[in-house]
């Protein structure tokens, strides 16, 4: 099942420049691990070491956060999109 995956600015330069990539998978842990594999890294700046979403980082299945889903155990479907979206931090 292909899902697209929306790459943030930040993270660009570790898939030479691409903001989308195809990944099949049936889940989100299953994701990470193809991009990690395709783009190595790229696991470790979304997972902790133990293995949970990093608390920075936001991603969204088809608008809704995973978070409030099944989390990295979150299914996935053909057609579905992706958001990797991290945290932005600021104040007055």
């Amino acid at each position: 099942m292909s899902v697209m995956v929306r790459i943030p600015t930040p993270l660009r330069r570790m898939t030479n420049g691409k903001d989308k990539v195809e990944v099949e998978s049936a889940n989100l842990n299953e994701l990470v691990e193809k991009l990690n594999g395709e783009f190595p890294g790229f696991k470790d700046r979304l997972v902790d070491e133990e293995g949970e979403l990093r608390y920075f980082v936001n991603i969204y299945l088809n608008g809704e956060d995973v978070r409030f889903m099944d989390g990295l155990n979150t299914s996935t479907n053909e057609g579905d999109e992706i958001s990797i979206v991290p945290a932005v931090a600021g104040g007055f």
